[in-house]
This record gives C-alpha cells, sequence and structure tokens, in this order.
C-alpha cells in the first residue's frame, strides 16, 4: 500500500514536471499491467484547464499487457515490468509524439508523412539502424527484421509515431523496444496501441504541433492519480 501511494506520488510529479509545456494528452488506461485492452481519452487545456476532447475510445495494446518504456519519465527504481525487444508488451510512461503518417496524403495541422512499401522500421538489435524508420532503398542494409511501414493490410493507414526509446533519433537502447505507433488495428499487438480507422483519423486530425502533444500510458491506479493532480 505504501510503496503504491509512493510511486503514484513520483509518477504525479514528474507528469506534472514535463506537462507545463503541453496542451494536449492523449491518455491510454488499462486496469492492470497484463491486460491487452484499454481506454483512451484526450484533453486539452482550455482556460488554463485541462478539458475532455470526445469520446472515450476502447482500445488494444500489447498482447502481455503494459512495461516501463523509455521516454520522458524517470523508470522506478524499484520497477519490475520493463519492456524489452519482443516480450509482446506497449510501453508505460510519458512519451512525446512524433510524426503521423499513413499510405495516402491528409491535409492536417500536424507533421505528416505518407509511406511506401520500401520504408521500413528496423527492430533487429543487431543493426546499426535499430528503431529508426529509413528507406531501404537508400541505406546500406544490415538488418534481418523489419517491419514495412507500407503493406496490404490497412494497419498503418493512418498512424502516428511515438517517440519510445528514441525513435528516429540518436540514442536508442539496443534490446528495449522498437516500431512503436499508434495504429488501425481490432486485435492485441505486439506493443502498439490500436483502434479502428475513424478514431484513429480523428485523433490524427485534432492533434496541432504547437500544443506539444504527449501520450500518458500506464494503470488506471497511476493515471487517474495523475490526471487529478494536472487538472
Amino acid at each position: 500500500m505504501i510503496k503504491s501511494l509512493l510511486l503514484a506520488l513520483f509518477m504525479t510529479y514528474v507528469l506534472y514536471a514535463q506537462t507545463p509545456q503541453s496542451k494536449q494528452l492523449i491518455v491510454v488506461t488499462t486496469k492492470n499491467w497484463s491486460t491487452s485492452s484499454g481506454v483512451l481519452q484526450r484533453y486539452e487545456v482550455r482556460d488554463k484547464a485541462w478539458h475532455k476532447v470526445g469520446s472515450t475510445i476502447e482500445i488494444k495494446l500489447g498482447r502481455n499487457g503494459l512495461g516501463w518504456g523509455l521516454g520522458l519519465h524517470t523508470i522506478p527504481k524499484d520497477a519490475k515490468i520493463i519492456k524489452k525487444e519482443g516480450d509482446g508488451k506497449a510501453p508505460a510512461g510519458i512519451f512525446s509524439l512524433k510524426q503521423a503518417f499513413g499510405y495516402f496524403p491528409l491535409v492536417v495541422d500536424y507533421p505528416y508523412e505518407v509511406y511506401k512499401s520500401t520504408d521500413h522500421c528496423v527492430d533487429d538489435v543487431h543493426s546499426k539502424l535499430y528503431n529508426k524508420i529509413v528507406d531501404s532503398k537508400n541505406v546500406n542494409i544490415d538488418y534481418k527484421s523489419f517491419e514495412h511501414m507500407r503493406f496490404a493490410k490497412d494497419y498503418y493507414k493512418y498512424g502516428i509515431v511515438v517517440n519510445h526509446n528514441h525513435i528516429d533519433e540518436a540514442g536508442a537502447k539496443k534490446g528495449a523496444g522498437s516500431c512503436i505507433f499508434i495504429h488501425i488495428k481490432k486485435v492485441p499487438t505486439a506493443g502498439c496501441t490500436v483502434m479502428s480507422e475513424r478514431e484513429m483519423k480523428e485523433i490524427i486530425q485534432w492533434l496541432d504541433v504547437r500544443k506539444n502533444p504527449l501520450l500518458v500510458q500506464g494503470t488506471v491506479e497511476v493515471v487517474n492519480i495523475l490526471m487529478k493532480e494536472i487538472k
């Protein structure tokens, strides 16, 4: 009980420290660390206070639940569940968002990339390109494992790149998890957070780069305390 309270208080401080510059939050909550489903609620600052935006969205995430990821937060020293490559867990914590993406152009007020079938997200821990999205035609391919950023299924028809473990930038920690997105799907994933195409598209159209949107993802217990503190 005391340990849970200390963790909640610690995470409250971390979120409060990170969000003053943010005016948009995507908050994902789950009932526990092992569940593969949860809910998503958007928040935006209006009149100097956080307000809900839109309806609650039922989501799926990692098939094995959550594990602490690498983002804007500090992982508690006594954390027992840490995200690793291939563990089937979605990252818990506070994360900035990078570009939205899709198969076709979309007019939005947010950075947006149209990906091709030759664009790969590298998840091979032995590659120098680990946790980077690259055009395979323009790089020296030293990887054996990767994700196509465009393929026959509509899973990546619309999505958002989550800045977990320094994706697309220097500093990615080998084996800490890669290629984390918010995208389209109906079933649990290898670590991404997913929903319907309509819901995904609505979120992308809502995002405003000037408001520095963040993803806050964790259990109900932790996130509820965090949200009470920042209202």
